[in-house]
């Protein structure tokens, strides 16, 4: 059967599988819209949780960042996992153990201020949109490929699959979706993974065979012929690193608490029964991530080489089926420079970097025209860094099965991700906006009602973000980390274990650290962006990385006006002590408290 008819089967039959998912979990009470009734399982919730988090970045562009950008792309692997070890011990279980909804619930609580909530409602809202806008670009990416339409229209496909099961099913529904998504994402992104490891260095394990040596040449490792490749056309060497140390542990750093103060992740901590749950989940889920995040390096390495060696220098009309088909998708464009026919694949930016704009008819090799200015380096090539995974199992001519297994992966990451992302703006804005502060008096059916109608509302402006992107995906989340990092994370941390916190300080700290994050990207990448380059960023850090600077800014200003404002209540400070002390450990505390 042909790829595309395959793609269509496999495609339809998962999204079969997610609106039966979500109309057998329909939600009647606002509590299953929040929370699924707090009544997951840690195993469930874990997978749940690891589909959360897996999104497109993870799935489509994490590996072709780091195809493209060699060592400095474990910024992603180091922040993204170890973060998951920050949130289960610093924070998931003390949420849990609050019991709440939101996390502008816990703030307005813990800081006892409808100011404080409506800042954080703020960051939520922020930080989601950021973020879901890599969500819809992915899906756009892969719907424009594999089923032929046009990017804009598959955003829309993916718009109306998502508002079915995340108005219908809430956060019941959208658990157990996200159970069966993990199990399709991590099988299409293995299965081609382990065929590809075994063609290349006959190991079945992508992590060892990452570090083996290959088929055809036993004295080579790959890595060693990825490094020979890469500078031969002029590209620095794949395993050396060009950022500076301080800018990859700023990376990394926001990238880690980031992930900690995620609205979309920590809301899942809500959902078990127990706070022991909670800690069990996080450490199930770090399991199922790392699946795919130890397997991204090996995937990146495997498709660098094969792009490099299956290209360059050969003839526009020799090239495998492949590259046709993503030129016809917009994502990959040829410009031959010196007239000779010849794929010449070099350093430096193709097309000055930006993204082709394709002319009527075809070239007299039978490539898509460009109205684009030729540039002056000597690279003909134009390539999206998100196709690098998708375009795997085709490059490396893989079944067509295959081809359109990953396709049903990819989609389900961008539309596991995106689901939770809309649920966390719909509550924030039903629940802590609403029923909260302006609309006190609304009941749990009108609270439910004004739930999906919200989902509804932020669906389709995600839409929007994913038909007019700001960036390439991972980009666009490392984005919605730092500003998590910046804002939320302190707010939390020192809302759970420094009972001097008041509302003041952490209103303070998280509008000082959103805006000056948020100003620092949007300057760099959107009104200067000829400046941005290690030259004229601040301390050499990246935009990125900013978001750790911005945290420490954060803690700077919410400590300061912490301590020139009166403390909080006594009731507060009650709050954070049953936070923070385990359950049956109280009377051992008095006593040590009184001794």
């Amino acid at each position: 059967m042909e790829a595309q008819s395959l793609t269509f089967l496999f495609v339809g039959a998962s999204f079969a599988l997610y609106i039966g998912i979500a109309i057998y979990s329909r939600v009647g009470s606002t509590d299953e819209f929040y929370v699924a009734g707090g009544a997951v399982p840690p195993l469930a919730n874990g997978m749940a949780t690891a589909a959360d988090w897996m999104s497109a970045a993870s799935f489509i562009s994490m590996a072709g960042l780091i195809s493209f950008i060699g060592r400095d792309g474990a910024v992603y692997l180091m922040g993204w996992t170890g973060g998951y070890v920050l949130l289960a011990l610093l924070l998931a279980p003390y949420l849990r153990k609050f019991g709440k909804y939101t996390v502008p619930d816990f703030v307005g609580d813990r800081y006892e201020s409808d100011a404080a909530r409506l800042v954080a409602v703020l960051c939520v809202i922020f930080i989601s949109f950021t973020y879901v806008a890599g969500q819809m670009r992915g899906v756009g990416i892969v719907f424009s490929r594999f089923l032929e339409v046009d990017i804009n229209h598959g955003v829309i496909i993916g718009m109306a699959i998502v508002f079915f099961y995340a108005v219908l099913g809430g956060m019941k529904g959208i658990t157990y979706t996200q159970v069966a998504q993990y199990c399709v994402l991590i099988f299409a992104f293995m299965t081609p993974a382990i065929f590809i490891s075994l063609m290349m260095t006959g190991n079945p394990v992508p992590q060892l065979g990452f570090g083996g040596t290959l088929l055809d040449a036993p004295d080579t490792y790959l890595l060693d012929r990825l490094d020979q490749l890469s500078t031969e056309l002029g590209f620095a060497a794949y395993t050396e690193g060009r950022k500076s140390t301080f800018d990859v542990f700023c990376i990394t750093a926001a990238l880690m608490v980031g992930t900690a103060g995620l609205p979309h992740v920590i809301v899942r901590f809500f959902t078990v029964p127990k706070v022991r749950d909670a800690r069990l989940s996080a450490g199930f889920a770090l399991v199922f991530i790392a699946l795919l995040y130890t397997t991204a390096p090996a995937v990146a390495s495997f498709v660098r080489v094969n792009v490099i060696e299956t290209m360059n220098e050969t003839h526009y009309s020799a090239m495998p089926r492949w590259f046709k088909n993503w030129e016809d998708s917009g994502l990959i464009a040829w410009q031959d420079k010196n007239n000779d026919g010849r794929i010449q694949y070099r350093a430096g930016a193709a097309l000055d970097g930006a993204k082709p704009i394709y002319s009527p008819g075809r070239g007299e090799h039978g490539q898509r025209l460009l109205e684009n200015s030729p540039s002056e380096n000597s690279n003909e090539v134009y390539m999206d860094r998100d196709i690098m995974v998708l375009a795997n199992p085709e490059i490396a001519r893989l079944p067509n099965w295959v081809i359109a297994l990953v396709a049903a992966g990819g989609l389900a990451a961008a539309l596991s991700t995106a689901a939770g992302l809309l649920l966390v703006i719909s509550s924030a804005i039903s629940h802590d906006l609403l029923k909260k502060v302006f609309m006190p008096g609304i009941s749990d059916k009108q609270e439910l009602r004004y739930a999906r109608l919200a989902a509804a509302a932020a669906i389709g402006i995600a839409g929007l973000f994913g038909i007019y992107p700001p960036a390439f995906v991972a980009q666009v989340v490392a984005f919605a980390f730092g500003l998590a990092a910046a804002s939320f994370f302190p707010a939390i941390f020192l809302g759970i274990f420094y009972s001097r916190m008041n509302r003041q300080g952490a209103i303070a700290g998280m509008l000082s650290g959103l805006v000056f994050t948020s100003g620092y990207i949007i300057y760099f990448k959107f009104v200067s962006p000829e400046l941005s380059n290690p030259q004229h960023w601040w301390l050499g850090v990246s935009p990125e990385g900013i978001g750790a600077i911005g945290m420490l800014v954060n803690f700077a200003a919410a400590l300061s006006v912490c301590h020139l404002t009166p403390p909080p209540s006594e009731q507060a400070r009650q709050l954070v002590e049953k936070i923070r002390i385990p359950h049956g450990a109280g009377a051992a505390y008095h006593h040590q408290q009184n001794h």
